[in-house]
């Protein structure tokens, strides 16, 4: 059984922060949720968390200087950064993915979380096999 991955999820809006808690949990991720930035990145120092969710504009420290605070501890770990405003995708950020609120499909946030978490975690060990297989196999160095 593969070890569960964990995601931070960070949102002033509670209501936006259950129904994304939900929806990861019942897809088999452990989700860590927080409603600010600070209590956030407390919890990101005690290590555990695969990927941060993101929303912008919260009060204190927001979504952007969340996720370059995280990226500043941890460069490899992948963030998402969530919008109200598409303009906002202009803002300067350290997020590996913008998603416009409202403007995607449940199933968009999953996918980006699970290609995330497959590029965090780089290819698989079998895949890593084989290429050295078949590189012996024939004569490459």
């Amino acid at each position: 059984m593969k070890p569960k991955r964990t995601i931070l999820c960070v949102d002033d809006n509670e209501q936006s922060l259950s129904h994304r808690k939900i929806m990861l949990e019942t897809r088999g991720y452990r989700v860590v949720s927080c409603s600010r930035g600070e209590e956030a990145l407390e919890r990101f120092k005690r290590g555990g968390i695969d990927l941060v969710v993101a929303d912008m504009a919260m009060p204190g420290l927001d979504g952007p200087q969340l996720i370059a605070a995280v990226k500043n501890l941890s460069p490899h770990t992948p963030a998402i950064l969530i919008a109200s405003r598409m303009r906002t995708y202009t803002h300067d950020s350290e997020a590996d993915v913008f998603l416009a609120r409202g403007m995607y499909a449940p199933a968009d946030l999953l996918e980006r979380i699970r290609l995330l978490l497959i590029r965090k975690r780089g290819p698989k060990q079998r895949v890593l096999q084989r290429s050295t297989h078949l590189t012996h196999q024939i004569g490459v160095a």
